[in-house]
């Protein structure tokens, strides 16, 4: 198990993530996009502060170079995914967040030159498939949603990339790291939330509430640092097939609370997904590296 203990871990995240469509969506019902990042991202930089002081006033310079980076690209892909999700049904944005897993590879091989290895392209492959089959409705044409939320997975996609190069190659501290991301996208959200406009609180219901501290504590706080410290035992590829996982368990979730009707094509989408993870993680086809070199 010891062994697993990174996988584990993207596998609670992505189980703990799987709730946040919904969540996200009750949210918004009452509260403006900006509000919600912000709200969730502040509670959570408060969390880590109170728990982590010393260790905020002990940051040094590269630390918080790397960290603004992180924050600047996680603010950009939550704001994108939480804008299009005003505009798109939370299947579709569920399925075109995840298009991640595509993108981490040849992020990777394309733009940074790194080595990947062919279990790798094809179990990210099988992911994308499943996670069309899963939420995808196929009948319903693109609007401006999709395309905010389009740009939110290729933004994800270069977080997952720079969070495994600034905390697997280059040894920061995680709660460090963690910490000034954080802040970081909690500043900026503030701001965009001011600039836009959404600084009336009084439609928030109580319900609203209770989600964002959910998301806040739960889907913020702790998913983060579980990917963050999971990041340190395997590749941004697992990493983002693992976490493709997320629309797997938000399915589940959606046919738990929501009664959502579970059909055949969403039961084939859930088993090339946990397909895809055994492909990149068992090395079932024959080892073969793809150098761009």
């Amino acid at each position: 198990m010891n062994k697993y203990k990174g996988e584990l871990g993207l596998f609670i995240t992505a189980a703990i993530w799987g709730t946040g469509f919904v969540g996200t969506a009750i949210a918004l019902q009452t509260m403006g996009p900006f509000q919600v990042t912000a709200l969730r991202f502040t509670l959570g930089s408060f969390l880590l502060v109170a728990l982590f002081y010393k260790k905020l006033r002990a940051l040094d310079k590269q630390t918080i170079k790397f960290g603004t980076i992180l924050g600047g690209i996680l603010f950009l892909s939550f704001a994108l995914q939480t804008t299009g999700l005003v505009y798109t049904t939370p299947a579709k944005n569920a399925f075109i967040t995840g298009l991640n897993v595509v993108f981490v590879p040849f992020i990777g091989a394309v733009i940074f030159k790194t080595k990947i290895e062919i279990n790798g392209i094809i179990g990210a492959v099988v992911a994308f498939l499943g996670i069309a089959m899963l939420s995808l409705n196929f009948d319903s044409p693109v609007n401006i949603g999709d395309v905010l939320t389009l740009g939110c997975a290729i933004a994800y996609a270069f977080h997952i990339f720079y969070t495994n190069d600034f905390v697997a190659k280059r040894g920061l501290d995680i709660i460090k790291i963690l910490m000034v991301q954080m802040i970081t996208v909690s500043v900026l959200s503030i701001i965009s939330a001011i600039i836009f406009g959404e600084t009336d609180f009084s439609k928030v219901t109580p319900t609203a509430i209770l989600v964002v501290v959910y998301l806040g504590v739960f889907s913020t706080t702790l998913c983060f640092f579980l990917q963050t410290w999971a990041q340190k035992f395997t590749s941004a590829t697992k990493t983002a097939i693992i976490l493709a996982m997320e629309t797997v368990f938000g399915a589940t979730f959606s046919v738990l609370v929501l009664h959502e009707i579970l059909t055949g094509r969403m039961l084939v989408g859930c088993l090339m997904i946990l397909i895809a993870i055994l492909i990149a993680e068992l090395k079932v086809i024959p080892k073969k590296v793809v150098n761009t070199n």
